[in-house]
């Protein structure tokens, strides 16, 4: 049986490479990302189709956000990890402890753009919020209320958690929260409401839903057994957070570029 990495994932969007093969050192070199670890039993084959799916998502995701490369290597503290393990029982995980986004071999393609949103979500932390600790995340910080550092694109991304989390009041629970709360209870586990999984699966429905199309990149937000439970947002909520996320993202992009 062929494994997924050797199937085809569809893909519509600009030509990044004009048909060249691109390395993970290439990926480095461009994106700044601190280092690429690849596992052992990763044959070369292998290691050149991954290069050119990660290749092309973070280009595509890049171009979606409006930001300039260092940002998805988060100024050069993200490592990446492709084959090397992982967790069990996980197609991919982002370690804050190394702040690692790791993807597996065979069943980690779909996962990167949610990976990516728990490293961004981390790194962001300690620069919202004034008193947050290395570990922390940004979506769980201001679910606590923490106070945040004055600053236009600060309050631009309070913004972004507010309506992914909150009714329009601001105070109450919204829909898409209840529901997570709600498949929890059912299912005995406290996942799907954690800040952070709302957040990182908020951002994928915005990602897969954006003309640009990537499926190494996101998948799963329309069509999975998740989806289907209504863990992603739904209809206007979705469309709404569409324009706050990627009209924040885009802010941040010109921002840089004007430095």
């Amino acid at each position: 049986m062929t494994s997924r990495l050797h199937r085809p994932y569809f893909r519509r969007g600009l030509d990044h490479r004009e048909g060249q093969d691109m390395s993970f050192a290439d990926i480095v070199r461009i994106f700044g990302f601190r280092t690429v670890s690849v596992g052992k039993w990763v044959t070369r084959d292998e290691q050149q189709r991954a290069a050119n799916l990660f290749f092309d998502a973070l280009c595509d995701l890049m171009d979606i956000l409006g930001v300039p490369e260092r940002v998805l290597s988060l100024n050069g503290t993200l490592s990446l990890a492709f084959g090397t393990g992982g967790q069990k029982h996980a197609n991919a995980h982002y370690h804050s402890g190394t702040r690692t986004l790791a993807l597996a071999k065979n069943a980690g393609g779909g996962s990167l753009a949610h990976e990516w949103f728990h490293a961004f979500d981390h790194y962001i932390c300690q620069r919202l919020f004034m008193e947050a600790q290395p570990n922390e995340f940004a979506s769980c910080c201001w679910l606590e209320s923490r106070s945040v550092r004055q600053h236009p694109l600060n309050q631009r991304l309070a913004d972004c958690f507010s309506q992914t989390m909150m009714a329009s009041d601001g105070q109450q629970a919204n829909d898409y929260l209840k529901t997570a709360v709600a498949v929890d209870k059912q299912m005995q586990t406290f996942y799907f409401a954690q800040p952070q999984e709302l957040c990182a699966r908020a951002f994928e429905a915005i990602i897969q839903d954006h003309a640009t199309k990537n499926a190494f990149l996101v998948s799963g937000t329309k069509q999975s057994q998740e989806a289907e439970m209504g863990l992603y947002p739904q209809g206007e909520h979705r469309q709404q957070l569409a324009q706050s996320w990627l009209g924040y993202f885009y802010l941040l992009g010109q921002a840089l570029d004007a430095q």
